[in-house]
């Protein structure tokens, strides 16, 4: 079955180095899967690559870090054409669709060009979860800040606003990062929303934030507010779904 309401995982994780394989699914991905709530048979898991431009060569290690999972896993492909005949067909059996990172602003003009925008909305609405890393966490909220245009920093306002707010990803790892969204907050190009560490995650049910993960301890989520001519950040605590495995 498909998860019982609209969900969306929006991370900074996905696929983790292996140990016998090149890559397995991390904990996110992982988790990503258990919000679908598949019973008595593999999960459908499509990636969509359209941020890193449909690089065949990572297809290879999704795949095979899928098998290793024991999912059903496919790709959905937008260069040079549409990979399948029916987009929505597609999306609507499958349980999980991972985005993957890359630039959010070509993204989201290649998604829109090929409506595939209105398709994914619409299999959130069905109940096929939602997910991704980096720029597949970005576009589902109502902006972000991306490293789209160049290593600065740019605030994005137009995203698929399927859920509210701001993100910003990559917020420990790179330095320009959270300047350029405390920037954004401030000034009002963004509204208030959230950051996040490398290896963490907001699962939103319908439009609602309901739950914040981690896969690894020490990482932070970060509540982000515009408060007068500033911004204020306020840590928010996460599960920490490695450790809740090993338990």
């Amino acid at each position: 079955m498909t998860a019982s309401e609209p969900t969306i995982l929006a991370t900074c994780g996905g696929l983790n180095a292996g140990g016998w394989t090149d890559s397995v699914y991390g904990p996110l991905l992982q988790h990503a899967i258990a919000l679908a709530e598949v019973r008595g048979r593999a999960p459908r898991v499509t990636h969509i690559n359209t941020a890193g431009g449909d690089q065949r060569h990572v297809e290879g290690a999704e795949v095979e870090a899928a098998r290793a999972a024991g999912v059903d896993a496919t790709h959905l492909r937008l260069f040079p054409h549409p990979n399948l005949p029916d987009l929505r067909e597609h999306l609507l059996s499958q349980d999980v669709i991972w985005v993957s990172g890359g630039s959010l602003v070509n993204l989201l003009a290649v998604w829109r060009a090929h409506g595939l925008d209105r398709l994914l909305a619409d299999a959130w609405r069905h109940g096929v979860v939602l997910a991704g890393g980096s720029a597949g966490a970005l576009c589902w909220h109502e902006g972000g800040t991306t490293s789209s245009f160049g290593p600065g920093i740019s605030a994005i306002p137009d995203g698929l606003g399927l859920v509210p707010g701001s993100l910003a990803v990559h917020y420990d790892s790179d330095p320009n990062r959270r300047p350029a969204h405390r920037r954004a907050i401030a000034d009002g190009t963004l509204p208030d929303g959230y950051a996040l560490d490398e290896g963490t995650g907001l699962v939103y049910r319908g439009r609602e934030l309901v739950d914040v993960v981690a896969e690894r301890p020490g990482v932070s989520v970060w509540r982000v507010e515009r408060d007068g001519d500033g911004v204020r950040e306020t840590r928010v605590p996460a599960r920490d779904l490695a450790e809740e495995a090993a338990a």
